[in-house]
């Protein structure tokens, strides 16, 4: 059911927003547009050509599938299936990979 993305492209499936912060109940709106702006999420799957350019990427892949990352807020195309959110994103939209996606809150 999860689409396979094609070429250079990286689907990457969103973190969850949290429906608390302390003892503050987030209200939907304001968690829905945390999500919109989401910058942290697992990579699900990535097209054939992901990582290939050698000049573009001489030291090779920036992330591979199951690694938490950090992007551009906005970036790529969103779609829900279900409850989960993800996005699909270019392969050089990549920022970090991130050990820990529980301990980065976006500023």
């Amino acid at each position: 059911m999860i689409p396979v993305p094609t070429g250079y492209h990286i689907l990457i499936e969103l973190l969850p927003s949290s429906e608390k912060k302390g003892s503050i109940i987030i209200p939907d709106k304001t968690r829905e547009r945390e999500t919109t702006a989401s910058i942290l999420g697992m990579v699900k799957k990535m097209g054939p050509d992901c990582y290939s350019d050698q000049v573009k990427f001489p030291s090779g892949p920036w992330c591979r599938e199951g690694d938490y990352v950090m992007f551009r807020s906005y970036s790529g195309t969103r779609f829900k299936i279900g409850e989960v959110e993800y996005r699909t994103t270019n392969d050089d939209t990549i920022e970090a990979v991130v050990a820990d996606p529980t301990a980065i809150e976006r500023a």
